[in-house]
C-alpha cells in the first residue's frame, strides 16, 4: 500500500437511503468515494419491504444534495405529500441516484472486515497515519481488498432481526421451528405468502409499528373472501395501556396514528387476541407440527400454524471488530449519541439533530450513520440520517464549522415520546426505516400534518 492516505477514496458501506445520501454529500464536497453494496441493486434491504409504506412523505425522504445530483437528469421528485412504499422509494429515487453515481457504486460486494492497514486493534504505533483496509467478498465468492482514507458504515440493521426470546437470545426451539417462523412483515398480496396465512392461526410477537402492521394486514385477510378462519394471537411483554396503540388521531404522523388504530380494531373486532405479560421462552411442536409458544412463566399458548417475530433489529458489528469503537453498552450506538436516542425518553421527533461530533469514535475516520448508528434504538428518521451524513462529509472535507452546524429542524411528533410508551422499546422496536412502517393499502388523509418518520 504505497498511495498517500489522502489520495484514497472514502468507502461507504451500503447503497441504501443514507449510504447514497452520504455519497451525494461527498460528491458535493469533491471527495473521491466508493460505495460497496452487498445486493445486486441499490437499496436491496429496502426492496425486501417494498410492500410496506413509509410514515414519511416524499418531501421528507429525499436528501437535498441527492436531489441536486439528480436534477440534471430530468428527475422530478414525486408529489411531496404522497407516502411512498419501500418499493417506490427504491425504484423512483434510490436506484436513479445510484445510477447517477455510476461506477462509484460497486454491487454484490459484501464487506467482511475493516481495519487499519498493518495494524490490528491492539497496535498503537503510527495507527492514525495508516489507511483503512476493507475486505469484501464478491458475488462469485472471490475475496477482494481495497484501501480508504475514511469509512462511513451505512449498512443498516435489516440483516439482523431480533429473536423471539425474552432474554434477547433465541428461545429454545426457535431455530428448529424456522419453517414456521418469519421475521418480516408478510406481503399478503403475494399469492404464495397469502396462502401461508389464510385460514390459519398466527402468533405475532412484538409491540412496535411492525407488529401493528402485521396485525392490521392479518385482520384484513380475515375479513376477505379467502381468509375465513384467519386469526392472530398478539404476544406482548407488557400490558395494554392507553398508549399501547400510539396517538391515534392525535398523532402528528397520521400514517402511524392510523396504523395504531388499525391494530386496535383488529383486537376489538376479534381478529386478534392479545396475550400480555408474556415473555417467550421456548417453542414446542404438537402432534400436527403446529407451534406452541411457551412463556418463561410456563404458560403455553394454544397451538398456531405460523409465528411472526417482530422484536426489532440490531446492528451487525462483527466486521468492525478490529476497529476501536466507543459504543453504548445498552443500545450499541455511539456513546455520545446514545443519550439522545434512548427510546425510553425519546421519540422520532424529539431526538435532537446531530452529526459528526456525536458519531465520532476513538478510531478517527470511522463513522456509523443511519440506522446502524442507532444500534437497537427504533426511533430513526431518514431526515436525521441525511443530516448526519451532511455533517460527516463536511468534517471529512475539513469544514468543521459546517460539520458543527445544525441544518435540520425536526418536527415534534407529539405523542410518541416518553418512557413507557413502547413495550420493551429496545427489543421490540419497528423495522424497515424505524418509525416508517404502515400497511401498503392504508388509507391516509393527505391533508393531515405530517412529521418525518
Amino acid at each position: 500500500m504505497n498511495a498517500p492516505t489522502e489520495a484514497l477514496p472514502v468507502v461507504v458501506i451500503g447503497a441504501g437511503p443514507i449510504g447514497l445520501a452520504a455519497a451525494a454529500r461527498l460528491v458535493e464536497r469533491n471527495i473521491e468515494l466508493l460505495v460497496l453494496e452487498a445486493g445486486p441493486l441499490a437499496a436491496s434491504a429496502v426492496r425486501e419491504w417494498s410492500h410496506v409504506r413509509l410514515f414519511s412523505t416524499w418531501s421528507e425522504v429525499v436528501d437535498p444534495a441527492a436531489e441536486k445530483l439528480l436534477a440534471p437528469t430530468g428527475w422530478v421528485r414525486p408529489a411531496s405529500s404522497d407516502y411512498p412504499s419501500g418499493g417506490d422509494w427504491a425504484e423512483l429515487y434510490l436506484q436513479p441516484l445510484a445510477d447517477v453515481l455510476g461506477d462509484k457504486v460497486r454491487y454484490e460486494a459484501t464487506v467482511t472486515g475493516v481495519s487499519r492497514a498493518g495494524r490490528d486493534r491492539t497496535v498503537d504505533a503510527d495507527r492514525e497515519e495508516q489507511p483503512f483496509v476493507v475486505h469484501f467478498t464478491g458475488a462469485d465468492g472471490v475475496e477482494g481488498r481495497l484501501y480508504a482514507r475514511a469509512v462511513i458504515d451505512a449498512s443498516g440493521t435489516w440483516s439482523t432481526p431480533g429473536p423471539a426470546g425474552g432474554s434477547g437470545l433465541p428461545a429454545l426451539g426457535e431455530k428448529a421451528a424456522t419453517d414456521r417462523i418469519s421475521y418480516r412483515i408478510p406481503d399478503l398480496k403475494d399469492p404464495a405468502v397469502r396462502a401461508r396465512y389464510a385460514g390459519r392461526r398466527t402468533a405475532v410477537i412484538g409491540a412496535g409499528a411492525s407488529a401493528f402492521t402485521a396485525l392490521a394486514q392479518l385482520a384484513d385477510l380475515a375479513a376477505a373472501d379467502d381468509g375465513a378462519g384467519t386469526h392472530a394471537t398478539w404476544v406482548l411483554r407488557r400490558g395494554i395501556s392507553g398508549s399501547t396503540f400510539g396517538g391515534g388521531a392525535a398523532d402528528r404522523l397520521p400514517a402511524r396514528g392510523a396504523l395504531g388504530l388499525a391494530a386496535k380494531a383488529a383486537v376489538d373486532e376479534g381478529h386478534a387476541d392479545a396475550v400480555t405479560g408474556f415473555r417467550t421462552d421456548a417453542f414446542e411442536r404438537d402432534g400436527d407440527g403446529r407451534v406452541i409458544v411457551v412463556g418463561d412463566d410456563d404458560r403455553r399458548l394454544d397451538p398456531v400454524d405460523e409465528v411472526i417475530v417482530l422484536t426489532g433489529l440490531r446492528p451487525d458489528l462483527s466486521f468492525l471488530d478490529e476497529l476501536r469503537l466507543d459504543l453504548d453498552e445498552r443500545l450499541r450506538a455511539p456513546s455520545a449519541l446514545a443519550p439522545l436516542i434512548d427510546p425510553n425518553q425519546h421519540s422520532c421527533g424529539s431526538v435532537r439533530p446531530h452529526g459528526a461530533g456525536e458519531l465520532s469514535h476513538p478510531e478517527k475516520g470511522v463513522h456509523l450513520v443511519g440506522m446502524k448508528s442507532y444500534g437497537r434504538a427504533p426511533t430513526f428518521l431518514a431526515m436525521t440520517g441525511y443530516e448526519q451524513v451532511r455533517s460527516v462529509a463536511a468534517a471529512l472535507a475539513g469544514d468543521h464549522d459546517a460539520a458543527g452546524r445544525v441544518e435540520l429542524t425536526l418536527p415534534e411528533t407529539g405523542v410518541c415520546g416518553g418512557a413507557g410508551l413502547f413495550d420493551e422499546p429496545v427489543s421490540e422496536g419497528t423495522v424497515g426505516g424505524g418509525c416508517c412502517a404502515a400497511p401498503a393499502d392504508l388509507t391516509l388523509d393527505p391533508a393531515s400534518p405530517s412529521g418525518g418518520c
